[in-house]
């Protein structure tokens, strides 16, 4: 299955922080930005968190909701959220279903050394859960003014 912009968002069900199973689907009615990082605790994925952390109400008051996405458990999000204070949602996708789902889950290479990873992506779906907007190998300065201003003129 490939995901199209105009086509409706592949939903999922992942455990989220809290132990509280979450499906796409339950943010019907919100904008959402549904991002895809590699790894809690590194530095591109800190610094791309802590971004969204210090625009979460710009987004709040856009009624859009912010969900991260990588292949941590919820213990190592539980962690992450609590050392960088981070006011929205971490899903765990351990077995990469999700990630797979939104073709993210690719061959990667770092030092000479090739491994399955998950390639830095946002996607922008909007109320009724039709995928407006993506954003694929994502470097993280700039990004996040991007997407704000992306979602003030939706």
């Amino acid at each position: 299955m490939s995901i199209k912009i105009g086509s409706e968002a592949p939903d999922f069900v992942l455990k989220g922080t809290g132990d509280q199973l979450l499906k796409l689907s339950d943010f019907r009615g919100k904008r959402v930005i549904l991002y895809f990082y590699p790894k809690d605790m590194t530095a591109g994925c800190t610094d791309e968190a802590c971004q969204f952390r210090d625009e979460h109400t710009s987004f709040e008051a856009l009624n859009t909701v912010i969900i991260g996405v990588s292949g941590d458990s919820i213990k190592q999000h539980e962690k992450f959220i609590a050392k960088y204070n981070l006011p929205f949602i971490l899903l765990s996708d351990e077995d990469h279903k999700v990630a797979e789902l939104y073709d993210v889950w690719q061959l990667k290479k770092m030092y000479g050394k090739e491994y399955m990873g998950i390639v830095r992506s946002t996607f922008v779906i909007d109320e009724q859960g039709i995928l407006r907007k993506e954003w694929r190998k994502v470097k993280v300065k700039g990004h996040i003014e991007e997407a704000l201003e992306y979602i003030k003129h939706m």
